[in-house]
């Protein structure tokens, strides 16, 4: 099974285009599939993908039930068995896919947590002063709120992707699709700020995008990491009344803010760039 892993993975890399942290998940997943059947089925040492049986995910899922895995887990670790072994069969490994008989997990239905306006613009106030971490942060913050970004797609951005004069950035998403978004004049004012006072910044490479340099950076001038961004979040926003959040919930208050204020749902769907507009709905209530 590992160079059918192996295998799988460089197909999501090379011709799915899927992120870094997507690839991590589908093989921690698979691995640990691989884990159970050695384990549980020590005759299948050496495991052949083409020898598994539905009734075998079966016992894994509930095993994993047996742990108390949260059920959105375990569709996760089900939908990647299932796109393996789609793989599987494209490539004439296998000749049937043993997971896509079994039934997803039931949800339970959640509502993404939103900030009130009053909250959002608490937090945005929260890095205080002139020091080039207090000016990178509210950068950041205020990015994250003005544009619907995704941690991985903040991270992500160039000098050269950044649109001043014309209030736009363009952003990289999932499976490498990009959209030009439009970023609101604070954050503009933020992001200029903080840009003016970092070294190594030549405003004329900024306007001739001679370079590829990351915008947000960490002390020593490399690119921030999506957990970094998520500890600078959880920092500020501790200090509000109902605790910390994550980067995602300030896409999520930038969308549902948008709709409170009248933006149609396509617009919205657009600019987060959801492929599909039923994942959007989810704002609607």
């Amino acid at each position: 099974m590992d160079d059918a892993i192996r295998a799988f993975m460089t197909f999501l890399e090379l011709e799915r285009h899927a992120s870094h942290e997507t690839v991590r998940n589908y093989a921690s997943d698979l691995r640990q599939f691989q884990t159970f059947m050695t384990t549980e089925y020590p005759d299948a040492r050496a495991l052949d993908p083409a020898t598994v049986q539905t009734e075998s995910i079966r016992a894994y899922l509930h095993w994993l039930d047996r742990k108390r895995e949260k059920s959105s887990s375990m569709a996760r670790k089900l939908a990647s068995l299932r796109s393996f072994y789609r793989y599987l069969q494209r490539e004439g490994m296998v000749g049937l896919n043993p997971a896509e008989a079994i039934r997803t997990p039931k949800q339970p239905k959640h509502l993404p947590r939103v900030l009130t306006k009053d909250d959002a613009a608490a937090l945005m106030d929260f890095p205080a002063g002139q020091t080039g971490a207090s000016l990178r942060d509210r950068a950041l913050l205020e990015t994250l709120y003005s544009t619907g970004a995704r941690v991985s797609e903040l991270v992500g951005i160039n000098l050269e992707d950044l649109r001043l004069s014309e209030g736009l950035v363009h952003l990289q998403g999932k499976g490498r699709k990009e959209r030009i978004v439009p970023i609101g004049d604070t954050a503009l004012r933020a992001i200029q700020s903080y840009l003016d006072q970092r070294p190594l910044v030549d405003s004329r490479d900024l306007r001739s995008k001679r370079v590829s340099s990351p915008v947000f950076r960490n002390s020593r001038g490399g690119r921030l990491t999506t957990r970094s961004v998520a500890r600078i979040v959880a920092r500020y926003s501790n200090r509000l009344a109902g605790g910390s959040v994550s980067p995602h919930t300030l896409r999520n208050s930038f969308a549902t803010h948008l709709l409170d204020e009248g933006a149609d749902l396509r617009s919205i769907q657009e600019m987060l760039g959801h492929a599909s507009l039923s994942t959007t709905q989810v704002y609607t209530h």
